[in-house]
């Protein structure tokens, strides 16, 4: 099987989250698509909800198609082992014969260097990175001296679509009170408003 990773906080999860993991999962024959929310105890995240609801979100985002799987072993981990590179690691593991793909967009292309054990990470890994914004990725690889000397291990996927839905910009919106209904699953936004999740957030 072909598996893809795809991590990130999912705080909530978007449809521009799961149009792009399905486009990937498309475009690139997947089998699978992790779902794989981050840990809270990463210190480059200031994530203020429990982790159940971003678990129940996840659910309720991923279970109508038979591709998506969700996993919260990098929340379960413990500190010193919820970096991606151990991650990674643990999906070797437990997929063998399996070929895994890192899933990840563009935005954050330039920062993978500055990730704990970037040049293992980077060195053992073979990433799906898809387009986002204005960014050039081939370039980000090319000016990027790590990045270079693994080119081989990135597949690049531009959407033809401008589809920029920002988890941030939806947590605004419902703390000033707008109504960002229909940039989520509908199952998502019912479960949001249900539970308050992001009522009174700084």
């Amino acid at each position: 099987m072909r598996i893809g990773v795809y991590g990130s906080s999912f705080n909530p999860i978007t449809n521009g989250h799961l149009w792009s993991a399905n486009t990937i999962a498309v475009r690139e024959a997947l089998d699978k698509v992790i779902f794989l929310p981050t840990s809270n105890k990463r210190i480059d995240k200031d994530i203020q909800i429990e982790d159940l609801h971003r678990i129940e979100m996840l659910k309720l985002a991923v279970t109508e198609n038979p591709r998506f799987e969700l996993d919260d072993y990098e929340m379960k981990a413990t500190v010193g082992n919820h970096y991606t590179y151990y991650t990674m690691q643990h999906f070797r593991e437990k997929y063998p014969s399996d070929e895994l793909f890192f899933l990840m967009g563009a935005d954050i292309l330039s920062q993978l260097p500055h990730w704990t054990y970037a040049k293992e990470l980077i060195k053992s890994t073979k990433f799906i990175v898809i387009e986002r914004g204005n960014i050039v990725m081939h370039r980000v690889i090319a000016e990027i001296p790590l990045l270079r000397k693994y080119e081989r291990n990135f597949i690049l996927i531009y959407k033809g679509l401008i589809n920029e839905i920002s988890s941030s910009y939806i947590r605004e919106e419902f703390l000033y009170g707008n109504d960002p209904r229909y940039l989520l699953p509908e199952s998502v936004y019912r479960y949001i408003i249900e539970k308050n999740v992001y009522k009174g957030e700084e």
